[in-house]
């Protein structure tokens, strides 16, 4: 089998949170969702007067380009070695796409965060949906680049290391969890922890821990940003505490928590 993470990706996986794989899918899927974003967007792609918003939120795609970008064999290959076979659910939808324009505008969505993952009291509401320690329903964070992205881009920035210390909050909190917004107000308190941006060509793709700190940022280049970040779903629950083996997102659990 081709396509595999190296140990030493495995490693820095587990110990930075995230690992970058570049031509994760076409330069030509790219192109062809691209497009199909553009039908939806009331501006001109050639005419940068039209783009009138900091943040444009499209919805659920689920047409065959996305899915294929998705399911491509050197992603399964890494979701079997970070997450565990048969452990995972094939992505089937590309969820919503925050569009980021050039801005001098806040785009009023830059705070530091952790996704979360199960629903709360109220499903419709994500701010009370919750985190918990066994990262119930969420495998990995995955960053889709459908754009170039370079540091003007508006890329999003990626608190390496910062993994750890969601887990060590997560801790006591038990099965229950936090719920998003209690959690986010928790990592105003982190510091030192080294910022990486999610650069990269179109078609680059970020697999990252599910519980990792990362924000959005403002765009201060020319060309509009085309990301999803749609989760990678668990078919079966992580096992933090029983015997293993452990695949890479547990072991990070593991090693935050002095195991």
């Amino acid at each position: 089998m081709g396509n595999l993470l190296n140990s030493q990706q495995l490693q820095s996986f587990i110990a930075d949170g995230f690992v970058r794989i570049d031509n994760a899918f076409s330069a030509e899927l790219s192109s062809k969702i691209r497009t199909i974003l553009w039908n939806d967007l009331p501006g001109e792609s050639n005419d940068p007067t039209t783009w009138k918003q900091a943040v444009m939120r499209l919805g659920f795609y689920n047409h065959s380009p996305f899915i294929e970008a998705a399911n491509t064999d050197v992603l399964h290959n890494a979701f079997d070695q970070l997450v565990g076979k048969g452990k995972w659910i094939p992505c089937m939808s590309m969820g919503t796409f925050p569009v980021r324009f050039p801005s001098i505008d806040d785009p009023g969505d830059t705070g530091l965060h952790v996704d979360a993952s199960f629903p709360g009291t109220n499903p419709d509401d994500y701010f009370n949906w919750r985190i918990n320690i066994n990262s119930k329903g969420r495998a990995l964070l995955m960053l889709f680049l459908f754009s170039d992205v370079t540091e003007l881009d508006a890329p999003t920035k990626i608190l390496k290391g910062s993994h750890m210390d969601v887990a060590r909050l997560l801790k006591p909190e038990g099965d229950e969890g936090l719920t998003f917004m209690e959690l986010a107000m928790k990592l105003q308190t982190l510091s030192g922890t080294h910022e990486v941006l999610a650069t990269g060509k179109a078609g680059t793709v970020y697999l990252c821990h599910p519980f990792l700190a990362h924000s959005a940022q403002q765009h201060h280049g020319t060309e509009p940003k085309f990301m999803a970040q749609p989760p990678l779903l668990l078919r079966s629950d992580f096992n933090i505490e029983g015997s293993g083996p452990f695949c890479p997102v547990e072991e990070a659990i593991r090693t935050a928590l002095g195991f």
